[in-house]
Protein backbone atom coordinates (compact mmCIF):
# COMPACT_ATOMS: atom_id res chain seq x y z
CA UNK A 1 0.00 0.00 0.00
CA UNK A 2 1.08 3.54 -0.60
CA UNK A 3 2.08 5.87 2.13
CA UNK A 4 4.73 7.10 4.07
CA UNK A 5 5.05 4.43 7.27
CA UNK A 6 5.97 6.01 10.75
CA UNK A 7 6.15 3.37 13.39
CA UNK A 8 6.35 4.93 17.29
CA UNK A 9 7.06 3.58 20.69
CA UNK A 10 3.91 4.15 21.65
CA UNK A 11 0.94 6.58 22.34
CA UNK A 12 2.93 9.04 23.66
CA UNK A 13 5.45 9.17 20.78
CA UNK A 14 2.89 9.23 17.98
CA UNK A 15 1.01 12.17 19.40
CA UNK A 16 4.03 14.09 19.99
CA UNK A 17 5.05 13.18 16.43
CA UNK A 18 1.58 14.32 15.12
CA UNK A 19 1.25 17.05 17.35
CA UNK A 20 4.57 18.05 15.47
CA UNK A 21 3.27 17.07 11.66
CA UNK A 22 0.05 19.44 12.25
CA UNK A 23 1.87 22.18 13.59
CA UNK A 24 4.12 22.45 10.78
CA UNK A 25 1.86 21.38 8.13
CA UNK A 26 -0.30 24.17 9.25
CA UNK A 27 2.84 26.74 9.22
CA UNK A 28 3.69 25.83 5.95
CA UNK A 29 0.14 26.84 4.50
CA UNK A 30 -0.54 29.89 6.81
CA UNK A 31 3.38 30.96 5.14
CA UNK A 32 1.74 31.58 1.73
CA UNK A 33 -2.27 31.08 2.03
CA UNK A 34 -4.82 33.17 4.91
CA UNK A 35 -6.05 29.80 6.69
CA UNK A 36 -5.32 26.31 7.49
CA UNK A 37 -8.16 23.78 6.63
CA UNK A 38 -8.65 20.66 8.58
CA UNK A 39 -11.08 17.68 9.11
CA UNK A 40 -10.93 16.19 12.73
CA UNK A 41 -11.39 12.60 13.56
CA UNK A 42 -13.41 10.98 15.95
CA UNK A 43 -13.26 8.14 18.10
CA UNK A 44 -10.70 7.46 21.08
CA UNK A 45 -7.68 7.62 19.34
CA UNK A 46 -7.70 11.31 18.54
CA UNK A 47 -8.42 12.71 22.02
CA UNK A 48 -4.52 12.01 22.57
CA UNK A 49 -3.54 14.23 20.19
CA UNK A 50 -5.89 16.90 20.40
CA UNK A 51 -5.23 17.42 24.09
CA UNK A 52 -0.99 17.75 23.54
CA UNK A 53 -2.46 20.32 21.41
CA UNK A 54 -4.05 22.30 23.74
CA UNK A 55 -1.14 21.83 26.18
CA UNK A 56 1.37 24.88 26.88
CA UNK A 57 3.77 23.03 24.65
CA UNK A 58 1.64 23.32 21.18
CA UNK A 59 -1.20 26.34 22.27
CA UNK A 60 1.13 29.29 20.97
CA UNK A 61 2.64 27.09 18.19
CA UNK A 62 0.06 28.32 15.49
CA UNK A 63 -2.66 31.12 15.14
CA UNK A 64 -5.42 28.87 15.77
CA UNK A 65 -7.95 32.11 14.68
CA UNK A 66 -6.56 30.96 10.72
CA UNK A 67 -7.23 27.39 11.63
CA UNK A 68 -11.26 26.48 9.54
CA UNK A 69 -12.18 23.30 11.53
CA UNK A 70 -14.08 20.57 9.49
CA UNK A 71 -15.12 16.79 10.66
CA UNK A 72 -14.43 13.71 8.56
CA UNK A 73 -17.70 12.22 10.34
CA UNK A 74 -20.87 12.62 13.20
CA UNK A 75 -22.89 9.70 14.41
CA UNK A 76 -26.04 10.60 14.19
CA UNK A 77 -26.46 12.69 17.38
CA UNK A 78 -26.34 16.32 18.65
CA UNK A 79 -23.71 18.96 19.54
CA UNK A 80 -23.91 17.80 23.26
CA UNK A 81 -24.57 13.98 23.25
CA UNK A 82 -21.28 12.22 24.90
CA UNK A 83 -20.75 10.12 21.33
CA UNK A 84 -20.59 13.36 19.29
CA UNK A 85 -17.26 13.62 17.58
CA UNK A 86 -17.63 17.75 17.82
CA UNK A 87 -17.83 17.33 21.30
CA UNK A 88 -15.14 15.23 22.05
CA UNK A 89 -12.87 18.00 19.90
CA UNK A 90 -14.56 20.72 21.70
CA UNK A 91 -13.69 19.07 25.17
CA UNK A 92 -10.07 17.76 24.47
CA UNK A 93 -8.86 20.83 22.30
CA UNK A 94 -11.09 23.50 20.63
CA UNK A 95 -11.95 25.07 24.09
CA UNK A 96 -8.71 25.53 24.98
CA UNK A 97 -6.90 27.27 21.99
CA UNK A 98 -7.73 30.70 20.47
CA UNK A 99 -10.18 29.86 17.66
CA UNK A 100 -12.59 31.76 15.47
CA UNK A 101 -15.95 30.08 16.43
CA UNK A 102 -16.96 31.53 12.50
CA UNK A 103 -14.54 29.19 11.25
CA UNK A 104 -16.01 25.95 13.32
CA UNK A 105 -17.95 24.01 11.13
CA UNK A 106 -19.64 20.87 12.67
CA UNK A 107 -21.59 17.97 10.90
CA UNK A 108 -25.03 17.94 12.61
CA UNK A 109 -26.08 14.94 13.20
CA UNK A 110 -29.38 15.50 14.90
CA UNK A 111 -30.73 16.72 11.58
CA UNK A 112 -33.44 14.79 10.05
CA UNK A 113 -33.42 13.86 7.39
CA UNK A 114 -29.79 12.86 7.79
CA UNK A 115 -29.30 13.24 3.98
CA UNK A 116 -30.39 17.17 4.70
CA UNK A 117 -27.76 17.59 7.14
CA UNK A 118 -24.62 15.95 4.53
CA UNK A 119 -26.31 18.45 1.62
CA UNK A 120 -26.06 21.26 4.01
CA UNK A 121 -22.38 20.35 4.90
CA UNK A 122 -21.60 20.23 1.31
CA UNK A 123 -22.64 23.62 0.37
CA UNK A 124 -20.64 24.74 3.55
CA UNK A 125 -17.15 23.73 2.75
CA UNK A 126 -18.29 25.10 -0.71
CA UNK A 127 -18.86 28.46 1.01
CA UNK A 128 -15.58 28.24 2.98
CA UNK A 129 -13.67 27.44 -0.03
CA UNK A 130 -15.06 29.61 -2.01
CA UNK A 131 -16.11 26.78 -4.96
CA UNK A 132 -19.33 25.83 -6.76
CA UNK A 133 -20.97 23.08 -4.55
CA UNK A 134 -21.66 20.82 -7.72
CA UNK A 135 -17.90 21.04 -8.89
CA UNK A 136 -15.03 19.03 -7.39
CA UNK A 137 -14.52 18.74 -4.04
CA UNK A 138 -11.93 21.39 -2.17
CA UNK A 139 -8.79 20.45 -1.42
CA UNK A 140 -8.57 20.43 2.60
CA UNK A 141 -4.68 20.85 3.76
CA UNK A 142 -5.18 18.09 6.37
CA UNK A 143 -7.56 15.27 7.13
CA UNK A 144 -7.26 13.78 9.74
CA UNK A 145 -8.54 9.75 10.21
CA UNK A 146 -8.20 6.71 12.48
CA UNK A 147 -8.84 3.17 11.54
CA UNK A 148 -11.49 0.84 13.13
CA UNK A 149 -11.04 -2.97 13.70
CA UNK A 150 -12.67 -3.89 10.59
CA UNK A 151 -10.91 -1.41 8.69
CA UNK A 152 -13.43 1.06 8.25
CA UNK A 153 -12.67 4.83 8.65
CA UNK A 154 -14.00 7.96 8.72
CA UNK A 155 -17.73 6.46 8.49
CA UNK A 156 -17.06 4.43 5.45
CA UNK A 157 -17.78 1.17 6.70
CA UNK A 158 -17.42 -2.34 4.79
CA UNK A 159 -19.76 -2.95 2.51
CA UNK A 160 -22.07 0.45 3.09
CA UNK A 161 -23.23 2.55 0.23
CA UNK A 162 -20.77 5.57 1.06
CA UNK A 163 -17.92 3.76 -0.63
CA UNK A 164 -19.92 3.73 -3.99
CA UNK A 165 -19.74 7.48 -4.29
CA UNK A 166 -18.17 9.19 -6.99
CA UNK A 167 -19.59 12.96 -6.83
CA UNK A 168 -21.04 14.24 -3.66
CA UNK A 169 -18.65 15.32 -1.03
CA UNK A 170 -20.72 14.48 2.22
CA UNK A 171 -22.88 11.49 2.39
CA UNK A 172 -25.71 9.90 5.39
CA UNK A 173 -24.37 6.36 5.32
CA UNK A 174 -26.74 3.26 6.50
CA UNK A 175 -24.30 1.14 8.78
CA UNK A 176 -26.13 -2.05 9.50
CA UNK A 177 -23.47 -3.65 11.18
CA UNK A 178 -23.89 -1.12 14.36
CA UNK A 179 -28.10 -0.75 13.34
CA UNK A 180 -27.15 3.16 12.84
CA UNK A 181 -26.47 5.94 10.19
CA UNK A 182 -23.64 7.96 10.03
CA UNK A 183 -22.40 11.47 8.40
CA UNK A 184 -19.65 10.88 6.60
CA UNK A 185 -16.53 12.85 4.04
CA UNK A 186 -16.69 10.22 1.24
CA UNK A 187 -13.77 9.32 -0.98
CA UNK A 188 -13.75 12.37 -3.57
CA UNK A 189 -12.80 14.52 -0.79
CA UNK A 190 -10.32 13.00 0.67
CA UNK A 191 -8.80 11.68 -2.22
CA UNK A 192 -8.03 15.43 -2.42
CA UNK A 193 -6.64 16.49 0.52
CA UNK A 194 -3.43 18.09 0.53
CA UNK A 195 -2.47 15.41 3.16
CA UNK A 196 -3.97 12.72 4.98
CA UNK A 197 -2.68 11.73 8.31
CA UNK A 198 -4.13 7.95 9.54
CA UNK A 199 -3.26 7.55 13.45
CA UNK A 200 -3.41 3.81 14.17
CA UNK A 201 -2.89 2.61 17.85
CA UNK A 202 -3.16 -0.59 20.15
CA UNK A 203 -2.77 -4.38 19.40
CA UNK A 204 -6.37 -4.61 18.69
CA UNK A 205 -5.70 -2.87 15.37
CA UNK A 206 -2.12 -5.08 14.17
CA UNK A 207 -4.39 -7.77 12.39
CA UNK A 208 -6.12 -5.13 10.56
CA UNK A 209 -3.54 -3.18 10.04
CA UNK A 210 -1.52 -5.77 8.52
CA UNK A 211 -4.39 -6.70 5.83
CA UNK A 212 -4.75 -2.93 4.88
CA UNK A 213 -1.16 -1.89 4.06
CA UNK A 214 0.20 -5.75 2.99
CA UNK A 215 -3.30 -7.52 2.53
CA UNK A 216 -5.00 -8.22 -1.31
CA UNK A 217 -6.23 -4.91 -2.45
CA UNK A 218 -10.14 -5.24 -1.08
CA UNK A 219 -11.36 -1.74 -0.18
CA UNK A 220 -15.09 -2.76 -0.13
CA UNK A 221 -14.33 -5.05 3.36
CA UNK A 222 -11.64 -2.57 4.21
CA UNK A 223 -12.29 0.73 3.27
CA UNK A 224 -8.86 2.30 4.29
CA UNK A 225 -7.43 0.71 1.63
CA UNK A 226 -9.08 3.13 -0.27
CA UNK A 227 -7.70 6.50 1.11
CA UNK A 228 -5.27 7.20 -1.47
CA UNK A 229 -4.53 11.53 -1.93
CA UNK A 230 -3.99 12.37 -5.59
CA UNK A 231 -1.00 14.47 -5.61
CA UNK A 232 -1.02 14.66 -1.68
CA UNK A 233 0.79 13.24 0.64
CA UNK A 234 -0.54 10.01 2.84
CA UNK A 235 1.02 9.29 6.06
CA UNK A 236 0.50 6.25 8.47
CA UNK A 237 1.57 7.04 12.06
CA UNK A 238 1.27 3.40 14.31
CA UNK A 239 2.54 2.62 17.62
CA UNK A 240 4.22 -0.43 18.04
CA UNK A 241 1.45 -2.50 19.19
CA UNK A 242 -0.14 -1.73 16.40
CA UNK A 243 2.50 -2.55 13.97
CA UNK A 244 3.68 -6.08 15.70
CA UNK A 245 2.35 -8.37 12.68
CA UNK A 246 3.54 -6.11 10.00
CA UNK A 247 6.40 -8.06 8.36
Amino acid sequence: MSGELRIFADEKELFAGAAATFVDAARAVLAVRPQFSVALAGGSTPRGLFELLASPAYRDAIDWKKVVWFWGDERNVGAEHPDSNYRMATEALLSHVAVDPARVHRLCGETEPLAKAAEDYQQTLAKAFGVAADGPPPSLDLVLLGMGSDGHTASLFPFTAALDEKARWVVANEVPQLSTRRLTLTYPVLKAAGCVLFLVTGAGKAKVLREVRQGPHDPRRLPSQAVDPQGGRLLWFVDRAAASQLE
